[in-house]
């Protein structure tokens, strides 16, 4: 068993939500002004690192797919380290720390060393991306459920068995939020379609809820070639189901599809 040392410091695990500031809770804002230290991801935007005390100093540990990232291992042992030497600590991670944010993980090593940990969760991208669309995650018609999956395997795990996903999702009408998917983006397509139409609606959000939000709608059979045409990248979120459809330009990005799909025919012939 874990017995729970008392340290002068504390540490906090908050959710700095999908980027735009005006979404975090105002309990994200009191403790990231109340920190000593923050141990910040690269999704937290500088306008949510404003809230932090003048005299705080902060740390950006990066963890961002694709790219160089700082050991979890390291961030652990410098949060660890902080909370020993009296700081009031947090971790700062972008959405929620625990969807797909190795929260988890964090607490676990926090609690072994002894030390208590505080969780304000945060809203996440997979939520909000498709909320600034005008569409729901649930529908008592279309969608009796929403499932969150990471479309970016630990090493050595065989990651997601998506033609299992599909046939779940067809049969008991799921909505499917993908993280960190568009690297993946054929393979998860290619066997989506085996258990989901090919004409099941999709959206893809790119850097949800920020200045720079880039969005493209389409559907399950194109969905690949649009990632590749409106050159999304990380971090996007993909939406997949008959939700989509609530999006408010949806009639006009599928009429958009629809023209392209005739003129592709046209040249074919």
């Amino acid at each position: 068993m874990t017995h729970l040392l008392s340290f002068t410091g504390d540490c906090t695990l908050v959710g700095a939500g999908p980027g735009d500031p005006d979404l975090l809770t105002l309990k994200a804002v009191k403790a990231i002004a109340a920190a000593s230290v923050i141990f910040a991801d690269d999704l937290v935007s500088d306008a949510v690192l404003a809230h932090a005390n003048a005299k705080a100093r902060i740390v950006h540990v990066g963890k961002r797919g694709g790219c160089k990232s700082t050991p979890q291992s390291f961030i652990e042992k410098l949060m660890i380290t902080a909370v020993q030497e009296g700081e009031r600590v947090v971790r700062l991670k972008g959405g929620d720390p625990f969807i797909f944010g190795r929260g988890g993980e964090e607490v676990e090593h926090l609690r072994q060393a002894g030390i208590a940990v505080t969780v304000v969760n945060g809203i996440t991208s997979g939520l909000a991306g498709l909320s600034s669309l005008g569409a729901p995650l649930t529908h008592r018609e279309h969608a009796h459920g929403v499932v969150f999956v990471t479309g970016h395997a630990k090493p050595g795990d065989r990651g997601t068995d998506w033609r299992q996903l599909a046939a779940t999702a067809s049969q008991a009408k799921l909505t499917l939020v993908i993280y960190m998917g568009v690297s993946s983006v054929v393979q998860i397509q290619n066997e989506l379609l085996t258990g989901l139409a090919a004409d099941t609606p999709v959206a893809i959000i790119q850097n949800a809820s920020l200045p720079s939000q880039r969005e493209a709608l389409t559907t399950l059979g194109q969905l690949a070639a649009t990632v590749e045409v409106e050159g999304l990248q990380s971090p996007s979120v993909m939406v997949v189901g008959q939700v989509v459809q609530g999006a408010v330009a949806w009639t006009r990005a599928l009429e958009r599809q629809l023209d392209t799909s005739d003129r592709n025919l046209t040249r074919a012939a």
